[in-house]
């Protein structure tokens, strides 16, 4: 943009790309980045404060470890930066969600749709208070009868994608939960964190 006056650009147009983006979430979620080399650490860590004290859990240990890192992988490959993942509890419920944050190059297709069959989705259009606008698509899914996991449950997801100023890439915040009859109040909890994404400036 340009100032209507001197037709100059405006300081919004002559600001540097950000050199980084924060988020403010709650103490018990654990954050694992995704660069090669780099989860195995966090995720062992993970795994030890899921199973502390129960010593009698070193198989269930190790396919968490396992389901985790191969998981770890997976959004590395796709453009995952870092993962966050929930350690809350209600009592001896656990409060199952994650969080992942992927940067979407410029060529990819930077849009969220409406797709798929046994989902229910709306996509609307936001703005974060100190991000800017931003494109939100809720999803529940209903896996289907041979999915390969085993997972039975309805999971909701919700995505946030944000333009990175001065550059051509977004930002793809994706926020899940299997917790179907908590899903409404994950949600909120998903909105207020990314309500808190901002950009930090060299």
């Amino acid at each position: 943009m340009t100032d209507p006056v001197t037709g100059a650009p405006t300081p919004e147009m002559t600001a540097p790309p950000p050199a980084d983006y924060g988020l403010v979430l709650p103490d018990d979620w654990f954050r694992i980045p995704l660069e090669p080399g780099q989860w195995k650490r966090p995720v062992r860590a993970l795994a030890d404060k899921a199973f502390e004290g129960q010593d009698d859990a070193v198989v269930l240990k190790r396919s968490l470890i396992k389901d985790i890192s191969d998981r770890a992988e997976a959004a590395y490959e796709n453009g995952g930066i870092e993962l966050y993942i929930s350690t809350a509890t209600i009592g001896p419920i656990p409060l199952s969600a994650s969080l992942l944050v992927t940067v979407m190059p410029p060529h990819e297709d930077a849009r969220l749709t409406v797709s798929g069959k046994r989902r229910a989705q709306e996509v609307t259009q936001v703005h974060l208070p100190a991000a800017g606008p931003a494109m939100r698509r809720r999803t529940r899914t209903v896996p289907d009868e041979d999915e390969a996991s085993g997972n039975r449950l309805p999971v909701t997801t919700v995505d946030y994608l944000v333009a990175v100023p001065m550059t051509a890439a977004s930002l793809l915040l994706t926020f899940s939960t299997p917790l179907d009859a908590f899903a409404d109040a994950m949600v909120e909890l998903f909105d207020a964190i990314a309500g808190s994404l901002h950009w930090k400036r060299g």
